[in-house]
């Protein structure tokens, strides 16, 4: 019986789908300067799906960088699992990484702008849901702040197709096209003059990286 229970209990968690979804994650967690990711990735998906391998959903925690100029607003166009779609300069928390340094490195890679962050503009929580309805629950916190010049000769991130200067009724009319409902919902906050103090988040050493 304790056998019985001990193995049901270290069944793994339903997959989150194949391939594409793994192609994602794995986009996400492979090293940067790695030799053309994305292939990588494809490979990976393709080799979870033949080899029944479950990818394990989780919640994630997200940064995003609310950048505004001259009325416009910086977006970028990414290929997903479900196409083409807008987002804010955005991704996921690395290893021993705050918050706020995570999203000055994701605004870097992704628009090739070095971004100054201002303040928070605040802590979002949303979930979206794979091919095959298994959810994944995202914190986002989002930055305010203000963008470089973008650097020519630096690439951006691999899935970032370009980088778009939008006003907010652009914006709110391409909606189906957000990767997330949050991008709109940041847009709106901004515009509200939503804003936080840069230290309302707290790191604690703990959560520093190792060693």
């Amino acid at each position: 019986m304790l056998l019985r229970s001990s193995v049901a209990q270290s069944q793994p968690a339903a997959p989150v789908g194949w391939p594409a979804e793994v192609r994602d994650v794995a986009l996400r967690v492979l090293p940067p300067n790695l030799s053309d990711r994305r292939r990588w990735a494809e490979d990976i998906g393709t080799a979870f799906a033949a080899l029944s391998i479950p990818a394990q959903a989780h919640k994630v925690c997200a940064l995003a960088a609310v950048i505004e100029q001259d009325g416009r607003y910086l977006l970028v166009e990414e290929h997903t699992s479900a196409g083409l779609r807008l987002n804010t300069p955005a991704g996921h928390l690395e290893p021993g990484e705050s918050p706020q340094d995570g999203a000055v490195r994701e605004a870097l890679e992704e628009t090739g702008r070095v971004f100054t962050p201002e303040a928070l503009l605040g802590v979002y929580m949303a979930a979206s849901h794979d091919a095959r309805g298994e959810p994944t629950t995202w914190l986002r916190f989002a930055y305010r702040g203000r963008a470089g010049e973008a650097d020519p000769a630096r690439p951006l991130d691999d899935g970032i197709v370009r980088t778009l200067w939008l006003t907010p009724a652009e914006i709110e009319a391409s909606q189906a096209r957000h990767r997330s409902p949050l991008v709109w919902r940041c847009v709106q906050d901004h515009l509200a003059g939503r804003r936080f103090a840069l230290d309302a988040v707290h790191m604690d050493p703990s959560a520093g990286a190792p060693g």
